[in-house]
């Protein structure tokens, strides 16, 4: 249903061009809205004429209108004052209101065709045939962001991406949870992943400053049909939450960049432990102290350079290479050899992965 400010608005607007005064009222006879404190009809008398044959009437110097919705009588529109100036008014405001309707019925059908579209719970027959009637094109190159915001029910995010997007009728603006907003972007025929990627960063900062919200952004392939939605958004889900447990210090994940990370979280949990329990015999590396790990982490960054890491953790060179000796007598893995540091960086991975599963069970 259309919301009461938005016929509030409509009737204002009237009023202000046409001098001439409106109340909407539904079938019931309770007011949406008016331009003047309309007391001269009872509820009663607005049923009577809701539940009459006639689509207009004059009475006690009002006029009174039907509004329908699909031939079916939704409002009751009275205009104030008579004669035919007044009755034509009154007949334009129905136009308005009828056209408010079918353009809001139409965006929440669109709103929830594209939903159950992202949740591929719509047949293939049903999503063209859908996809026609609302004058959306099924052959059109899309792709599938989603922007998880740090509070539930953002709403000043959600309005800040419907002005961005959500005006030109091609680009779909949605939500199916309460964290995330779905945008569905049409793309040029020269538009390629380095747009979407710019896309993304614009997304993350203007809602990092405008909207005062911590969000990441992921983002699917590109697709060319509009069935394949459901494939672009799941590819986004999936980066969303593989950069999540991986690459927790980017703020913006692209499903076709997710690297080692993307295999890890298709293993099963049962062979993640088996490897975690050959490589590592006692001690695991979730069980390091703060120094150890940042150290650990500190000489993946510098590409295994032993002297730019301790010039970075302000350390001796003697004493990095004493932490790097005392980490291979501990585990038995010098990462200082590629082979040892890339077997480390899994391990890593995976026991971020591990977390991730056993907090998702719980």
């Amino acid at each position: 249903m259309i919301s009461a400010q938005v016929i509030k608005n409509t009737i204002e607007e009237l009023r202000s061009i046409t001098k001439i005064d409106f109340c909407v009222l539904d079938q019931e006879g309770s007011q949406v809205a008016s331009t003047w404190e309309m007391t001269e009809f009872s509820q009663e008398t607005v049923r009577q004429f809701a539940r009459s044959m006639a689509d207009s009437q004059e009475m006690q110097g009002c006029h009174f209108f039907k509004v329908y919705d699909e031939k079916v009588p939704e409002l009751v529109l009275i205009v104030r004052g008579t004669g035919e100036d007044v009755y034509m008014m009154g007949k334009v405001a129905v136009c308005q209101l009828q056209g408010l309707l079918t353009a809001y019925k139409e965006r929440f059908d669109r709103n929830n065709f594209v939903q159950n579209l992202l949740l591929d719970n719509l047949l293939l027959v049903d999503i063209y045939n859908r996809a026609k009637k609302l004058h959306i094109a099924a052959e059109a190159r899309r792709i599938v962001y989603i922007v998880e915001t740090k509070n539930e029910q953002d709403s000043t995010a959600m309005e800040i991406m419907k002005g961005l997007f959500g005006t030109g009728g091609k680009d779909f603006i949605t939500a199916v949870d309460e964290k995330s907003i779905i945008l569905v972007q049409e793309l040029g025929e020269r538009e390629e992943y380095d747009t979407a990627e710019q896309t993304a960063r614009m997304l993350c900062d203007m809602l990092n400053a405008e909207a005062m919200s911590s969000v990441r952004v992921a983002y699917g392939t590109i697709i060319q049909e509009i069935q394949q939605v459901s494939r672009s958004y799941k590819e986004a889900r999936m980066a969303l939450n593989v950069g999540k447990i991986f690459y927790s210090e980017k703020r913006i994940h692209a499903y076709n960049r997710l690297g080692i990370g993307r295999l890890i979280y298709q293993l099963p949990v049962n062979l993640c432990e088996m490897f975690m329990n050959e490589v590592f015999t006692d001690q695991m590396p979730d069980s390091f102290d703060e120094e150890t790990l940042t150290t650990i982490n500190k000489f993946f960054e510098n590409s295994l350079n032993v002297s730019e890491t301790a010039r970075q953790l302000f350390v001796h060179r003697n004493t990095l290479v004493y932490r790097l000796e005392k980490l291979q007598k501990s585990t038995g893995l010098d990462i200082r050899v590629f082979d040892d540091a890339l077997t480390f960086k899994i391990a890593l991975m995976v026991v971020s992965y591990m977390k991730y599963m056993e907090k998702e069970e719980t």
